[in-house]
């Protein structure tokens, strides 16, 4: 899809965000853990997401939509042993379905297309839980087992890691102990999902989990919670538009904690005004980098949860731009989310890349409508928002990408005023 974009135009109104496509990746594994029906709520209907649901049908589970985003999980059986190819090199994701493969079939393979060490974390953390692992020939194939009480330290605080040793506790072992465990919101989701299924899970938003397992896991009904990165992602490029807006959260349920991102905005000179029941993002004149004497510049670093996250490098980069004053941004977690500020350069901003995780920004400079071939999904929304606040037009090829991560943002910033029109070929 090949989109036009007019910059310069503010937006405003009412935005309500959609929920975290990586706690739904989660909550759709677990689904997967009983025979039981599960429904789940405020589903993302994005593209990484699907291809997990794609892949949760081939694995034997019966899904019915009820609307847009409600969700009705039935899996009676699970009908494969192997995680193949062709459902992991889709989305990486895919491997949260080892947990419900290993409880309910206890001998499974996995197929990968990508270096092993992409997964030591996970082989190591099945391993120290008791389970057996043998890697052979780019396969790799697990046998269950069953523990009593067990304390396992992570390598890495990874989410997917964390997940699926939290699902394999909650049913095979007895008291499980996770160390160095991810702290993200997702997880949190998990927990609560696993408990009211029957487990017992304490510490989530921690980096010491404790699960007591069950025998068995029941059917639930949850509501996935929203979207962090898109909320912060949209008040930003809202806020550099000269507009304002608002966001609430539906029924009963609440915002995500955005403290640490709006205190970073913040260092920008951009103000967002959230608690757990309203977002507000006033209308802001100007942007300016925050001085103080012993800090001269702004100097923002990415890392895990609750740090700054990296799926906002881009957005804080695009704001950089705009604030006046230098900026250093650190990116520490990848060595190629940075590779973005190219596409800024071009655009007429004033950036010096250090080196793959550092960059250094001067602003403010304006920046001017340019042609994007095809924008990466890691870098989130950070090129649209440089088209939505550049001066002139531009043009995106492949704009479906945005989809891969978010859930009809396109429509959803064109309902708040953004000129974004879709080039028929």
């Amino acid at each position: 899809m090949r989109i036009r974009v007019v910059g310069g135009q503010p937006l405003n109104g009412t935005f309500t965000p959609s929920g975290n496509p990586n706690a739904a990746k989660a909550l759709l594994a677990a689904a997967l853990l009983t025979d039981q029906p599960v429904t789940l709520r405020r589903v993302p209907r994005n593209t990484s997401t699907q291809y997990l649901l794609d892949a949760a049908e081939q694995l034997g589970a019966s899904l019915a939509w009820q609307g847009t985003s409600t969700l009705d999980i039935h899996t009676e059986a699970l009908t494969r042993r192997t995680l193949d190819e062709s459902l992991v090199s889709g989305a990486v994701g895919a491997l949260l379905f080892l947990a419900p493969l290993i409880i309910r079939r206890e001998v499974i393979r996995i197929e990968v297309d990508f270096p092993l060490n992409r997964i030591r974390t996970h082989l190591d953390a099945l391993r120290d839980l008791g389970l057996g692992v043998v890697v052979t020939h780019g396969a790799v194939e697990i046998v269950s087992a069953r523990w009593d009480s067990k304390d396992i330290i992570l390598n890495s605080p990874s989410v997917t890691a964390t997940a699926i040793a939290m699902m394999l506790a909650a049913v095979l072992g007895g008291r499980t102990v996770i160390y160095n465990a991810a702290c993200e919101p997702h997880i949190s989701d998990l927990a609560a999902m696993l408990n009211n299924m029957g487990a017992s899970i304490t510490g989530a938003g921690s980096n010491r989990v404790q699960i007591i397992g069950a025998e068995t896991l029941r059917g639930t009904d949850e509501t996935i919670s929203y979207d962090h990165i898109e909320i912060a992602s949209v008040a930003a490029i809202v806020a550099l538009s000269g507009g304002r807006v608002q966001m609430m959260p539906e029924d009963d349920h609440t915002l995500p904690d955005l403290r640490n991102i709006t205190r970073t905005f913040a260092h920008f000179g951009l103000n967002i005004d959230a608690d757990s029941n309203v977002l507000l993002v006033p209308r802001h004149e100007r942007f300016d980098v925050a001085s103080r004497e012993e800090e001269l510049d702004a100097q923002i670093e990415t890392s895990p949860y609750p740090g700054f996250p990296s799926d906002l490098i881009t957005i804080a980069a695009l704001i950089a731009t705009q604030a006046n004053g230098t900026s250093l941004l650190h990116e520490r977690l990848f060595k190629d989310r940075l590779l973005f500020v190219d596409t800024l350069k071009d655009m007429g901003a004033n950036i010096i890349l250090a080196d793959p995780h550092r960059a250094i920004v001067v602003g403010a400079t304006p920046l001017r409508g340019t042609y994007i071939a095809t924008p990466d999904p890691r870098f989130g929304l950070g090129i649209l928002g440089a088209a939505l606040i550049a001066h002139g037009e531009s043009v995106i090829d492949n704009a479906e990408r945005f989809d891969y991560t978010f859930d009809r943002i396109l429509p959803g910033l064109q309902a708040l005023g953004a000129q974004i029109h879709e080039i028929q070929a």
